[in-house]
């Protein structure tokens, strides 16, 4: 039997529900400021999954770099679902 596929898919949608609370956590504390954190753990990411040579760990590398592009979107999107109050606003102190 050969895991490979299970595995992937089953780190991929881990990997994808970690990046929820991220652009969450990340639009409530610092903005959409911090989206070039995205875009380079992004390019970092797709990057390394050009250089290794094991199937498994790239293809996770590549979700993780694609993962890390769409939260970039997300957070601009959060941005519009925190003005029309479906999430809360960070207060100023």
């Amino acid at each position: 039997m050969y895991f490979t596929g299970l595995i992937i898919g089953v780190a991929t949608f881990f990997i994808i529900g970690l990046f929820h609370p991220l652009v969450i956590k990340g639009e409530y504390y610092f903005g959409t400021r911090i989206w070039w954190v995205f875009a380079l753990m992004g390019v970092v990411a797709i990057a390394a999954s050009l250089m290794v040579e094991n199937v498994l760990w790239s293809t996770l590398l590549a979700v993780w770099g694609a993962s890390s592009f769409w939260s970039i979107g997300e957070l601009f999107e959060q941005k519009k679902r925190v003005e029309r109050g479906w999430f809360p606003k960070r207060e100023k102190k």
